[in-house]
């Protein structure tokens, strides 16, 4: 957990360094940081450090992982050119809308258990369902149409970056599906398992996708320069 936060700080701290002037580096760095929040928060579950107790860390990493579905169909949506602002706000709302209930309401998230490789939550069942419903959708929406929008963009490294987000998505989807469905008792531990796997997420954007943004923007650069 420590190993996959520090990666992933370190990776948000490249970006901000290497590639802040990137349009979509704010958006990078938050998907990386919600990540690191998160690893962070399930370190502290097993720890209870900080004068927090574990549903108080508990609710940190939730509110953190929320916002990763509209940041990622953000982040693609960007990359793509698309401007889609309603559907953009829908998943920021439903994203605070969630923070909300699970920092406010008191049985929203009723218990956490660290299991040593991953923590288990047990969260108000009706809310659960729909927010699982709301993530799952959310993340196979966003995979889709990185791959399906890639096709549009006449730039070879916009194009490749979009589609690298793609294969970050389902780097770490599809495994939490493979996960679960060998074995079903682990569905408590999804948000867990699912940002287990996700810092194979972290590192496309950090080594596939700003790298090709990168080397968009310089070739847009270079092509106006000839202009003058």
């Amino acid at each position: 957990m420590i190993l996959t936060f520090v990666f992933e700080i370190v990776a948000a701290a490249i970006v901000l360094i290497r590639y802040r002037r990137l349009p979509e580096a704010k958006l990078v760095i938050a998907v990386l940081v919600c990540l690191a929040i998160f690893q962070l928060a399930e370190y502290m579950i097993c720890v209870s450090a900080f004068g927090l107790s574990s549903l108080d860390w508990s609710r940190v990493g939730w509110i953190a992982i929320s916002f990763l579905p509209p940041l990622g169909i953000h982040l693609g949506l960007m990359i793509a050119g698309k401007q889609q602002k309603l559907l953009i706000w829908l998943g920021y709302i439903i994203a605070i809308s969630f923070s909300a209930f699970f920092l406010t309401v008191g049985h929203g998230i009723q218990s956490s258990v660290c299991l040593g490789n991953y923590v288990i939550f047990e969260v108000a069942k009706p809310a659960l369902s729909i927010y699982t419903a709301y993530y799952y959708a959310w993340l196979v929406a966003g995979m889709a149409a990185a791959f399906l929008y890639a096709g549009d963009i006449p730039s070879k490294p916009r194009r490749e970056a979009l589609q690298w987000l793609g294969v970050g998505y389902a780097a770490f989807i599809g495994p939490t599906i493979a996960v679960n469905m060998i074995d079903p008792t682990t569905i408590a531990g999804i948000p867990s398992i699912m940002c287990g796997f996700a810092v194979l997420l972290a590192a496309v954007l950090l080594f596939a996708v700003t790298p090709r943004l990168a080397s968009d923007a310089k070739n847009i650069k270079h092509t106006a320069r000839k202009q003058k």
